[in-house]
C-alpha cells in the first residue's frame, strides 16, 4: 500500500507520500521504479492515491486529456469532482465497480487526499468526502503516520515538517511503505472577509 499523509498549518498545506510501490510480495524500491511519486500535480492541486498500482496512471491520463472539470475549492466540489469522474472511470478506462458487503453506492476503488489552496480533503472509495482542519493519511502506514503527525503538531511550525515526519513513520514501521519521500507545499488562499 502507501503512507500518504496532508497537513494544514500557518497558512500551508502539505502533501507528502512514501515512493514504495508493492505488487503482492513484491516490493519496487524508488531505485527502480522511474515513476516513483506517488504525488499527482495538476496546477495548484495536489492528490495523492492509495490502491492499485493502476490508479496512479489513470488519474494522469484523465488529467491530462481534460476529461473532467477539477474542482477542489470546496469539500462540495471535490464530491462533484469525483462524481464526474466515477462514469469515466467505468466506461472508458475499465474500472471494476463490484460493490462488498450490500455498500449502497458503486465503488471508485481508490482512496485520496488533497491538498490545494482551499485546504485538505480526503476522498473516499464510495466517493466520501472529509476536509481535515488539521491532518490526516490514509493507506497502510496510516496509523503510524497520524500518530507521529498528533505528537509533533504542536510542536512543529511548519506544515512540510509535520508532513515528513508522518511519512517517515509510516516508512519506518509499516512494511509496505519505505523512503525516500516526496512532499509538495501550497499556500493557502486568504479568504476576504466581508464588513457588513
Amino acid at each position: 500500500m502507501s503512507t500518504i499523509v496532508v497537513v494544514k498549518k500557518a497558512g500551508q498545506v502539505c502533501i507528502a507520500a512514501d515512493s514504495l510501490t508493492s505488487f503482492g510480495d513484491l516490493r519496487m524500491a524508488a531505485d527502480y521504479e522511474a515513476s516513483h511519486d506517488k504525488i499527482l500535480i495538476h496546477g495548484d492541486n495536489h492528490l495523492g492515491i492509495v490502491g492499485s498500482a493502476a490508479h496512479q496512471l489513470v488519474m494522469e491520463s484523465i488529467v491530462k486529456h481534460d476529461e473532467i472539470k477539477v474542482d477542489f475549492s470546496s469539500r462540495l466540489a471535490v464530491f462533484e469532482t469525483f462524481r464526474s469522474l466515477h462514469p469515466i472511470l467505468k466506461d472508458k478506462y475499465f474500472l471494476n465497480a463490484k460493490d462488498e458487503d450490500d455498500d449502497p453506492y458503486e465503488s471508485t476503488q481508490l482512496d485520496a487526499l488533497i491538498a490545494c489552496p482551499h485546504g485538505i480533503y480526503g476522498v473516499h472509495s464510495l466517493r466520501e468526502v472529509c476536509e481535515y482542519k488539521r491532518f490526516w493519511a490514509i493507506g497502510s502506514g496510516s496509523e503510524y503516520a497520524l500518530g507521529a503527525m498528533y505528537a509533533v503538531y504542536d510542536l512543529f511550525d511548519k506544515a512540510e515538517e509535520i508532513a515528513k515526519a508522518g511519512v517517515m513513520a509510516g516508512a519506518e514501521f509499516n512494511n509496505a511503505s519505505a523512503l525516500p519521500m516526496s512532499s509538495y507545499t501550497v499556500d493557502l488562499l486568504k479568504l476576504k472577509s466581508v464588513s457588513g
